[in-house]
């Protein structure tokens, strides 16, 4: 038997409940589309207790793996001569960047052996460039025909393949880095002519796909970046955070960054990145992410890299202290090969800043910035707090010979005050100086002894 027909009207509301997903009650309040709204939302905690993520740029890019991850821009649009001088001499006149796509085989990626490696970082998230500015997407996006690790290169779902194992190995949070243009994208370029006054770019391509990521993927960190000079109206960055927030199946968990159009770097968004490796070196009064290289002058892999272009990990050890102790997060960036290998330069690193962090982690993770961020006595001391524990943390980079270390700004208290060495134990003996600060007498300890070789912290308890 026919059913009766139902008018357009109510068949469309009883229809409704089926096609939306479940939408739990909530009570928080509303985001408007607007910076004033969206930038009152408070950030979600998980990610200033973190501290520590870590960076893949990972792409099409990788093939020439020469110079830059602007390897095309700098070759094809710049025309810089060491970019041109390399195309004549490994590749035909006729070779385009779009050939470098099948040559993208991932052939040995395992997400597994990513995993662990991260996890052995002791990094707490990590943000892979699901898109850079060669428009080539890392998933099967239904906007990037042909042009995309499904279709093209690797034949495989980069993203989702990382996120299950990240979700299912690890404790780390996961992140998506998202690319609001594309270099060499004719829509994109016909909007730039008029000024960006039309909108066809955003509308057909970056839109859908960032709302594609989202609802796919479900990233806890959405890292946007490459606004092309378009101000933010033209991606209609507001309306977009507004559904994150309010809508979007993260929206009680998610972090955003502040690079969604022209003049909205380090003024709107969740936390701000200010400029590719920011570290100031004072506090600031917004929670703010420091995202730097292993490699000093690329962010993707070089194969013409040197051992000298490479931080060491003294130097990285150093840019996490200074960053936490001015309320930052560091963001550290690695770049794998064309076909999937974190080379042993990074996961060395990675590695070497996981074992310091497994004796020294107390003092970074889910710390607090104190009322001095670095020492005025001894240099390169830098202090992280605990409050409700009555906790200050001093990290030292340099081991005084004298085995006397001064600390200029902690005041003791007499008869309150502790003083320990990470990962030795022992209370320390301690006086106090005659204005301020204290004197610790460091454990007299061989080379082999000491906790870690590269940076050690102080916990000092009952300290003013």
């Amino acid at each position: 038997m026919r059913p009766r027909e139902l008018p357009g009207l109510a068949l469309s509301l009883l229809l409704l409940p089926l096609l939306l997903p479940p939408c739990p009650a909530r009570s928080a309040a509303r985001f408007d589309p607007t910076w004033e709204s969206l930038d009152a939302r408070q950030l979600p905690a998980w990610f200033d207790q973190a501290k520590f993520g870590i960076f893949i740029h990972w792409g099409v890019f990788s093939v020439p793996s020469f110079g830059s991850e602007w390897f095309w821009w700098y070759w094809q649009k710049e025309k810089i001569p060491k970019y041109v001088e390399f195309m004549k001499d490994n590749y035909p006149p006729s070779f385009k960047y779009e050939d470098f796509g099948p040559l993208f085989t991932a052939k040995f990626f395992n997400a597994n052996q990513w995993a662990d490696i991260f996890q052995a970082s002791g990094a707490k998230y990590i943000v892979l460039t699901s898109k850079h500015h060669e428009g080539f997407t890392l998933w099967g996006s239904e906007y990037s025909w042909n042009w995309n690790a499904i279709d093209e290169g690797p034949k495989r779902d980069i993203v989702k393949e990382l996120e299950v194992t990240i979700r299912n190995r690890t404790d780390l949070r996961f992140g998506l880095y998202y690319s609001l243009f594309e270099w060499f994208h004719p829509l994109f370029l016909e909007d730039e002519s008029s000024s960006f006054h039309k909108r066809q770019f955003p509308v057909s391509k970056t839109l859908p796909e960032l709302y594609e990521l989202v609802n796919t993927y479900q990233p806890e960190i959405l890292w946007s970046d490459g606004d092309g000079g378009a101000p933010d109206q033209y991606w209609n960055s507001t309306g977009f955070l507004a559904w994150l927030y309010n809508e979007s199946p993260v929206r009680d968990t998610v972090v955003t960054n502040d690079r969604w159009g022209a003049g909205s770097i380090c003024k709107h968004g969740g936390f701000y990145t200010c400029s590719d490796r920011y570290n100031p070196g004072h506090l600031l009064p917004h929670k703010w992410e420091n995202c730097m290289t292993i490699d000093k002058l690329s962010w993707g892999y070089r194969r013409n890299a040197g051992i000298s272009d490479y931080l060491t990990i003294e130097e990285l050890v150093k840019q996490l202290v200074e960053t936490v102790s001015c309320g930052g997060n560091l963001l550290m960036n690695i770049g794998p090969t064309l076909d999937g290998t974190i080379s042993v330069v990074f996961e060395e690193r990675l590695r070497q800043m996981g074992s310091w962090l497994r004796v020294n982690g107390e003092a970074i993770y889910e710390t607090h910035t104190w009322r001095s961020q670095n020492d005025t006595v001894t240099s390169d001391m830098w202090y992280t707090s605990k409050p409700k524990e009555k906790l200050v943390y001093a990290i030292f980079l340099k081991w005084p010979i004298s085995g006397q270390l001064f600390l200029g700004q902690p005041k003791a208290i007499l008869g309150a005050t502790q003083v320990k060495l990470l990962g030795h134990g022992q209370p320390l003996n301690w006086i106090s100086l005659e204005q301020n600060g204290i004197m610790v007498e460091l454990p007299q300890l061989t080379f082999p002894q000491m906790p870690c070789k590269w940076g050690w912290a102080l916990a000092l308890t009952n300290v003013i």
